[in-house]
């Protein structure tokens, strides 16, 4: 991936056109005040208690009219459709391969648009998810349908869509102090870290997960006020923590993995945190995935291919061929035959697992790259998100044809769906409208929800 050089908290925005800069002026009425990113590093209490309820739109007003971003269009100068067209005239897809992409458009499924697969239900601008490096957006993690974690600048924060309130988890601007040190667990190499800005994260099974600019991993179990274990993974100049993963291993063990820039898969134990492997590549790595049986490992970086490993030796198994540009995520569906995979070709990439020698199916992008992508736990949805605008949710019992787009505005922080699959949420980055989305699934036998 791209040489990370940010030393203050700002987006790097090489493909990045802020809702804020339509034909260089503050196309909105209301914009919120900047402040110094210093006043983000303490006390978020205060901006919870000064933010403005009529911010955030519910399910109720957004079928009464209002934007569900809370854009105040009717006070514009142009219309919602006129600024679309704008952007879809303006906007440049960041490429590291360049070349034609005409053949590509031909390959493409040709898919249905206009289901409602997943309602809208609330946005909130009480919490923003913010993004670091704009080639990574694994940002927003929800671990039930009302338990959201996502980055706001310096914090982890929590969001209750229960209770439509927000709580910081971890600051990581201020010393980090892990609660296993070396002197206690010789040969763990846990040390102080400080004011750490995370390109990555994961949060699964009570664990917190995060990655670092600096090549940084961060583990805090959900239940406990400390971290547990922080290190710096390498000490090379380009050594940003491009994804991070829980999972267990074929045994059932816990196992913590990481990815980094330095071409290096290591895997910790997620109780210990002891290091147990190490796994060497060609070239960056901005991407992992262990399939469901935890056998398999998707390997995806700075290569127009990606690499099926065997999860316990790395071992390269297979070679998947067809994308045109580097790759920055994939997901596993369920049943273990299907990996999808996201690239900056703006396409997904469908491979069933049985025949790889080439993809069964590509899903085409609006503007950009494919930079997240996950299933729904019961495999019946893919969701994919491009760096700005656009997310579209496919039905895989169509065999993916059927398709639901929703289209905002501004940069896509993450996408996570609930492990019931009834929620998915949506991370909006953005200088006045950074927020987080929240869509319900939507059921067509209501009356089954009732009886149970």
């Amino acid at each position: 991936m791209e040489h990370f050089q940010n030393d203050d908290l700002e987006y790097v925005v090489d493909d990045y056109y802020d809702v804020d800069d339509f034909e260089h002026d503050d196309p909105f009425a209301e914009p919120e005040p900047q402040r110094d990113t210093a006043e983000f590093d303490s006390d978020f209490e205060d901006d919870f208690e000064s933010s403005k309820p009529q911010t955030d739109t519910s399910a109720v007003e957004a079928r009464n009219g209002k934007d569900i971003q809370g854009i105040p269009w009717e006070r514009l100068n142009f219309t919602r459709d006129k600024y679309r067209e704008a952007r879809l005239r303006q906007y440049m897809n960041y490429e590291n391969l360049s070349g034609s992409r005409k053949e590509l458009e031909k390959e493409c499924l040709h898919v249905e648009k206009g289901k409602a697969f997943y309602d809208f239900q609330f946005n909130t601008r009480l919490v923003k998810s913010t993004i670091v490096h704009f080639q990574l957006r694994n940002l927003v993690w929800a671990t039930s349908k009302h338990d959201v974690y996502l980055m706001q600048n310096y914090s982890v924060m929590h969001w209750s869509s229960l209770l439509h309130k927000g709580k910081e988890v971890l600051n990581v601007a201020k010393p980090i102090i892990p609660s296993l040190v070396s002197e206690k667990r010789p040969g763990l190499l846990s040390q102080q870290l400080s004011r750490v800005q995370i390109s990555t994260m994961a949060v699964k099974e009570n664990l917190l997960v995060a990655g670092g600019s600096q090549g940084e991993l961060i583990c805090k179990y959900l239940n406990q006020p400390r971290v547990a274990f922080c290190t710096e993974l390498t000490t090379d100049d380009n050594a940003i923590t491009n994804a991070v993963d829980v999972y267990r291993n074929p045994s059932g063990a816990m196992r913590v993995m990481a990815a980094n820039n330095d071409a290096q898969v290591r895997i910790f134990d997620a109780e210990t945190f002891a290091s147990l492997n190490r796994f060497s590549f060609d070239w960056s790595v901005n991407n992992t995935s262990v399939s469901p049986d935890s056998k398999l490992l998707a390997v995806l970086g700075d290569s127009v291919e990606c690499l099926i490993a065997d999860a316990q030796s790395g071992k390269v198994t297979s070679n998947l061929k067809g994308h045109l540009d580097y790759s920055f995520a994939s997901a596993w569906h369920p049943d273990g035959q299907i990996l999808a995979t996201g690239n900056q070709d703006t396409t997904c990439r469908l491979w069933d697992i049985r025949n790889l020698s080439k993809s069964l199916a590509i899903l085409k992008g609006i503007m950009g790259a494919i930079r997240a992508v996950k299933f729904t736990s019961d495999g019946r949805f893919l969701v994919m998100a491009e760096p700005a605008d656009f997310v579209h949710i496919f039905d895989t019992k169509s065999g993916y044809v059927n398709y639901q787009e929703i289209d905002i505005f501004g940069e896509i922080a993450g996408i996570s769906f609930s492990p019931d699959t009834e929620s998915l949420f949506v991370g909006v980055a953005d200088r006045t409208y950074g927020s987080l989305l929240e869509f319900n699934r939507r059921r067509y036998n209501q009356h089954l929800d009732y009886i149970l």
